[in-house]
Order: structure tokens, then sequence, then C-alpha cells
């Protein structure tokens, strides 16, 4: 208990000159965090029970509803799902998916393959062919497609442009006819390669249900695909086979983020948010562990320890756990849209989303720095060696690849916690290592406890955060999904 008397010294002085919380209660914080974690249990629970969580899938649903059952276990209030928007269909991937190759050799692939597209329906078998280049090439292997699986040993096939009236020139008109008349050839699917060891999953939702694509893909890691040229070019005959574990659910699929409540005692429509993106891609091997089962379970560690201490705090502390982050920040951009009139009474938005590294602070404008900085002083103080910054900006940062970015966008101070540590993040980032087993437990304890102390803290100031002028102009929300139907039906 060395490190919380220190605490106790050296820290209170600057939180109660910034009108932050009661002493007493950010000590039970500190203790209920730093000793009693249930942190790593609740990313087992998650990651096990469920695994990965794609938007518009079951796997998403399901766990929402167990997400709302911790909340309301840990004994926060108005436990909700918000919905944000609507997917046109749904899609669901299985536990069995594989690939290998059965001839000339036997050898197991790690791969993917995107999401929302065709599966097998079961094992695939067929042999391999390589894709065609030219007309001239096609017409030469047009007989031996039907049934194969087309492998692409030298980049990936062509693909149409991203905006419709784009200009194509002959040369690109000429390869997409030629991907037209492979797929049209009846092969098992098209089989491409990865830049490296990783395979990183993505994949398209802008669908048509009534006129879903039926193409199969996969895409193997960069040796896999070696292995298989290697035997092409030797002139052996290469048979592969796929089990694409996936399928579409058919109608349209509502959409929600998880909300729950701390409620506040002296200004309870005011709010500190504290939050992370429930949603991950869903390749083969992948369990959305740390993008972003990590940053969800310390916004529900947090829930947790706050609940537990029995702390009061002057302002409402909201917990969001955001989907549809992955395809463009809908969760987040939904929810600003739907609750624009509330934006004026959010005093700060913290996102965790960086994988398994122990926040390490904050970046925003120089009049938050001393709050910020006496916010996570003790949590400093509880874990040596484990610093914290506040990084000073002239604005608050616009940009960023988070839900973080959608509350800066209207003014709102959004708040990417500074991932600090000894983890890989690309290593793992949308790819078959996204597992239980990457997370590195003393870190989401300190993540933990800081967003409860820091949460604690921001709700307990004299007034809101400061902020920086409110921009110009605000987002078109447009591009969320089904949401024009949700904002017309509120009005």
């Amino acid at each position: 208990m060395k490190c919380l008397s220190s605490f106790l010294v050296l820290g209170l002085g600057i939180v109660l000159a910034h009108g932050q919380g009661d002493p007493s209660a950010i000590k039970k914080i500190v203790e209920e965090g730093k000793y009693r974690s249930q942190v790593m249990a609740t990313l087992k629970e998650l990651t096990s029970k469920f695994g990965p969580r794609l938007t518009s899938s079951t796997n998403l649903e399901r766990a929402q509803g167990w997400a709302m059952d911790q909340f309301k276990k840990y004994g926060c209030t108005n436990v909700h799902l918000d919905q944000w928007g609507e997917f046109p269909v749904g899609f669901d991937r299985g536990k069995k998916s594989f690939g290998r190759m059965t001839l000339p050799e036997k050898v197991d692939f790690e791969f993917t393959s995107p999401s929302w597209t065709e599966g097998t329906n079961g094992p695939l078998k067929g042999k391999a062919v390589k894709a065609p280049t030219t007309k001239e090439e096609f017409d030469a292997v047009k007989g031996k497609l039907k049934g194969a699986w087309v492998v692409y040993t030298e980049g990936n096939p062509p693909r149409p442009p991203m905006r419709p009236g784009a200009e194509i020139t002959p040369e690109q008109k000429s390869r997409m006819e030629l991907e037209e008349a492979i797929g049209k050839a009846g092969i098992a699917g098209k089989v491409t390669a990865s830049r490296n060891e990783l395979t990183i999953t993505s994949g398209s939702w802008r669908l048509d249900l009534a006129n879903l694509p039926t193409e199969r893909r996969a895409m193997v890691r960069k040796s896999d695909m070696d292995k298989i040229a290697a035997n092409l070019a030797a002139g052996k005959d290469v048979e592969l086979e796929f089990n694409l574990d996936q399928k579409w659910v058919k109608q349209a699929r509502p959409q929600y983020n998880v909300v729950a409540e701390i409620k506040g005692t002296e200004k309870p429509d005011e709010v500190v948010i504290v939050s992370g993106h429930f949603d991950s891609w869903d390749g083969p091997g992948s369990q959305g562990a740390l993008d972003n089962g990590t940053g969800s379970c310390t916004a529900l560690e947090a829930a947790r320890i706050l609940c537990a201490t029995g702390v009061k705090p002057k302002r409402t502390i909201r917990f969001i756990l955001w989907s549809g982050e992955e395809q463009g920040l809908f969760g987040s951009r939904g929810y600003v849209a739907r609750h624009m009139d509330e934006m004026d009474k959010i005093s700060a938005v913290l996102v965790d989303d960086g994988g398994t590294n122990y926040q390490g602070g904050y970046e925003g404008i120089e009049s938050q720095k001393a709050i910020m900085e006496a916010a996570f002083a003790p949590v400093v103080d509880a874990f040596p060696g484990l610093s914290e910054v506040f990084r000073s900006r002239p604005q608050m940062p616009r940009g960023g690849g988070s839900d973080h970015a959608s509350f800066n966008a209207v003014g709102v101070p959004g708040f990417f916690t500074i991932e600090t540590g000894r983890s890989d993040y690309n290593y793992v980032h949308h790819t078959q290592h996204d597992k239980y087993e990457m997370a590195i437990p003393e870190y989401l304890v300190q993540s933990s406890t800081n967003h409860a102390v820091v949460a604690y803290n921001l709700a307990c100031l004299d007034g809101l955060l400061p902020r920086g002028p409110k921009p110009e102009q605000t987002p078109d929300p447009s591009g969320v999904p089904g949401l024009d139907k949700l904002l017309q039906s509120k009005n």
C-alpha cells in the first residue's frame, strides 16, 4: 500500500486544486481496480463465448445481450440498446473454416476470406489453376477452369473503380472483362496471397439483398502461396480444398450501440462517456480480442469498479460499446446525429481502441492540460513505471480512425488514449492473431483503473471540460446506413 500512501501525500493537492473527485473515493477506485480486477476474466468470457463480432452478425447481437447483462449485474442503470442504423443483410461466419493443399503435398493454410461473401456450403476441393492474365492464356486453360481454384500467384485480380463514373483505361477494361470471364467459367473460387505472413480480413457490406455476390474468395499467407506457386511452376498437379464456413442472413439487420449509466448526483444531464467499439473483423483464427475486445472490456471493468466502490459522481458517467466502427465509425457517428441536442452537455468522450497496451495519456488543447494531468495523477502514482503524458495541440484532432473522431467533429472533446507498451499492434490488427492470448494483463488492469479514475474526476469537475471552437461545418451523417430513416422517425 506504499504507492497509495504516497499518492495521498503527493497527489491529492493537485486533484483538489482542479475541483475533481473526492480523495477517499479515488483511493477506493484505485484499490478496487488494481487489486481486485476482473478485466481478464471478462475478456476471456467475451472471446471464448462469442469470438469475433462482425457488424450485422449473430455473434455481435448475442455479445451485446451479454454486455447488457454485465452492466446490469454491476449495478448500472438505464441499460439499453441505442439504434444507429441498419445493414441491408446479415453475415455469419462459423468455426469450421479451413484451407489446405492436398496434392502434391499436404499443407494447412493460414488464410481468410472477405466478410459478406459467398461460402462453400461444406468442403470444396478442386485443382489449382494459375490465373490467366491475357485472353490467349484464358483460351489455353478455359477447359480446366470448371471446378478449379484459380490461383493468383502474381498480384491480385483487378477491382472495379470505387467511384461511380470513374474513367477506366483500355487495359483496365480488358482485365475486368477477363476476370468476368473467369468468374463465369464455373470455378470453385479465387485464391490470392497476402503481402506477408499476416492475413488481414476486410469486406464490403454495401450489398443488394436481391443480388448478393456469388464469387468465392480466399487469401492465404505469402508462404503458403509460395508453396502453391512452386509446385505449379514445377509442373505438378496441385489440389486445394477450402471450407468457407460462412452464410448470409437474408434480411435487413438493425444495428445498435450498448449504453449503460451511473447517474450523476448533482448534474445528471451532463455526461462523461467511457467507450470502446464492440464490433470486430471475423477472419478465421480471430477472436476480436485486441481490436477491440480489450477496449470494450476496459470500459466494462471501469463500470464494475465504479459500481463496486459505490462512488457518487456529480455528473452522469455513461458507458457505450459502439458497433459499426470498422466500417466507418457508424455507431458513434449515428449516435452523434441522433443525440445532437445533447452534445453541449457532454464534457468528454474517452475511447480505448489501441489494443492491449496501457493507457499512456491523452492529446488535447492546452486549456485541458492541467485538468487532465490532475485527473490521471492518482493512476500514475498507483502504477509505478506506467507513466502518462498529456500532449497539447493547437486544436482537438479532427481526424483519427476511431470513435473519438465523431465527437471532435462537432466540438465535443474526444480522446483516443495514447497506447504505450510492448505489444505490436500491427501484428494482431485485423489478422488471424487477434486472440485472447495476446492480451497483457498488467496493462489492462492499469487501463481499466485509469478509465474509472479519470471518468470519475472529470465527472466531478466544477464545470465541463474546456473545449475549443465549435467546427464551422457539422459533419454529414448520410453515409451511415439506415440513419436517415431513424432521424425521420425521431422527428
